[in-house]
């Protein structure tokens, strides 16, 4: 080996370890200033609330203030696409909904794609639906609504929060699943698609627990089941959809991610904060409030989740051939 480049590869290897050391220290002072939280949904939002609760948590804990920024629209399109440009330093975050993965399909021409874009960093909770019908329905369980939605095809409807959101595929999914032909009626969110369901303009509806649980404990609604593969310990008594249909599994779930270049020290922390978050008593009397069954977990863990449901939700899109609207 010649002098010449001897020299080079020692002056190489040492760069490398300069920057190795510059990312470590960048990791250790992070963070230095205050934290962008983007939400791809307006504020009172199931994403906003969760959101803030978190940014608060962060806040106190890594201490410099996190702040939530809603950049509402397109499905949650304009914040995830905001974020994947943003640089990848740890300061630009992202509250990540089921539309991460419903998009990837329902949305064909993105400028983004979220697993190969984005770093997860960990997830925070995920919610049931519940599968309920309005009284005036004569039927108290999932069998029982299956059996009156064959015997009188065509004729049921079920509301959702609008075209491609996870109410909508989950009774997609449903029809499919238990071979049954409830027609779809999409609304500008689950406010007015509750109000239509109680008034019997709909029939039944696959609704957030956190959108419909005092509708059912004044009466209005009528639970079936819920729709996640465990029970709900806001409403115990429930049975979940895949007790009647095998296999059947429908939630909305949340978390945070950054930009993809994101340093791994940075993504480690950010998770082990966020986690800590999970296990602290006030956090999760909060999240118990909304029914939320706590996620937590590894980066590799939120991951995960978000792939099975690119796929998941992939297939019920394709087969239904939905469309955004």
């Amino acid at each position: 080996m010649t002098t010449h480049r001897r020299h080079f590869l020692q002056l190489a290897a040492g760069a490398a370890a300069l920057s190795a050391f510059a990312r470590r220290a960048r990791a250790q002072a992070y963070p230095s200033r205050p934290v962008r939280l983007v939400v791809g949904f307006a504020a009172g939002s199931t994403s906003d609330i969760l959101g803030r609760l978190m940014a608060a948590w962060l806040s106190q804990r890594l201490g410099q203030q996190f702040v939530v920024e809603n950049r509402p629209g397109a499905g949650a399109n304009i914040a995830t696409e905001f974020v994947v440009k943003s640089t990848a330093d740890g300061y630009t975050l992202l509250m990540v909904a089921p539309t991460a993965a419903i998009n990837a399909t329902l949305y064909p021409h993105l400028n983004y794609v979220f697993l190969r874009d984005m770093a997860p960093v960990a997830g925070v909770v995920r919610v049931p639906n519940v599968l309920e019908v309005n009284p005036s329905v004569p039927v108290k369980t999932t069998a029982e609504l299956i059996a009156y939605a064959k015997a009188n095809a065509g004729k049921l409807s079920f509301a959702s929060a609008g075209i491609g959101t996870a109410s909508h595929l989950a009774g997609q999914m449903f029809n499919a699943m238990a071979g049954v032909d409830l027609q779809h009626v999409p609304y500008k969110g689950d406010g007015p698609a509750m109000i239509d369901l109680m008034g019997g303009q709909v029939q039944v509806g696959f609704a957030t627990m956190t959108a419909s649980i005092g509708h059912i404990r004044a009466g209005k609604l009528r639970p079936l089941a819920v729709t996640t593969l465990k029970r709900s310990e806001s409403l115990p008594e429930l049975p979940t959809v895949a007790d009647t249909v095998p296999g059947y599994e429908a939630s909305s779930w949340f978390g945070i991610a950054a930009p993809k270049a994101t340093a791994p020290e940075i993504v480690a922390s950010l998770n082990g904060a966020v986690n800590a978050g999970l296990a602290d008593a006030t956090i999760k009397a909060r999240l118990a409030d909304m029914s939320g069954m706590i996620l937590a977990g590894s980066p590799g863990d939120f991951t995960k989740l978000v792939a099975d449901e690119t796929e998941k939700w992939g297939k019920v899109i394709r087969a239904a051939d939905i469309k955004a609207e």
